[in-house]
């Protein structure tokens, strides 16, 4: 699987659009286009003016691509609560088909469990000292916010796997696999950044208690 997480430059007052001309070169070199989902900011670099063109960019898209159908690793995080958890729905399941017509399954519905799968909408909080707390981090210009590595790398490898980020800046994808249990391996172009990564790798130590993909959150 490949999760590529992109967001459009604006050049020449006009968005470059580099993140559809990726997604589609992907389906044409014969991914499959998993999901698409969205990385949310809390806030904005370049915040709108009450005089500008555009509104305040807030998000990046992430691409979720496989190779094969269905994925072999997909792990949901369930941490939506449900207002109804323990109570069973009345009525038996329905499933609307595509010509309209509607499919009634037999079987009774079961209790409305604590949590469901989130949506593919994530919001993360960024800037200093909230994307990590590793302030070393912060030489690189654009550093991902930890938690949002951790959540990809938990949905979509398991433990054990190899996740490879071959533009690995300040190395967050790879402390997320490492925090993870996974084997990973790094690669960038600057030897400045791969020292950061090194650095914030030694100070990285397994978290066993996440080991349960299929944990809940609150």
């Amino acid at each position: 699987m490949v999760v590529w997480v992109v967001g459009d430059a604006v050049v020449d007052g006009s968005e470059t659009g580099s993140s559809f001309y990726q997604a589609l070169y992907f389906i044409k070199s014969g991914w499959l286009l998993h999901d698409t989902m969205i990385y949310e900011k809390n806030s904005s670099s370049f915040p709108a003016s009450p005089n500008g063109k555009r509104y305040s960019q807030m998000f990046e898209y992430m691409f979720v691509f496989s190779n094969g159908a269905p994925p072999k690793s997909v792990n949901l995080i369930c941490d939506k609560p449900n207002n109804w958890a323990g109570h069973t729905p009345w009525g038996k399941k329905t499933y609307r088909h595509r010509d309209g017509s509607l499919l009634e399954k037999d079987k009774q519905q079961p209790p409305v469990p604590k949590f469901s799968p989130r949506g593919n909408i994530w919001k993360y909080n960024t800037g200093y000292l909230q994307s990590t707390k590793d302030k070393v981090a912060y030489n690189h210009p654009a550093t991902m916010p930890e938690k949002l590595a951790v959540d990809l790398v938990r949905s979509f490898s398991n433990k054990g796997d190899v996740v490879l980020d071959p533009f690995c800046g300040a190395g967050t994808t790879l402390k997320a696999a490492k925090v993870l249990g996974r084997d990973f391996i790094g690669i960038d172009i600057s030897e400045e950044y791969i020292d950061i990564c090194v650095e914030r790798l030694r100070n990285t130590e397994v978290q066993e208690d996440l080991f349960d993909e299929n944990r809940t959150e609150s």
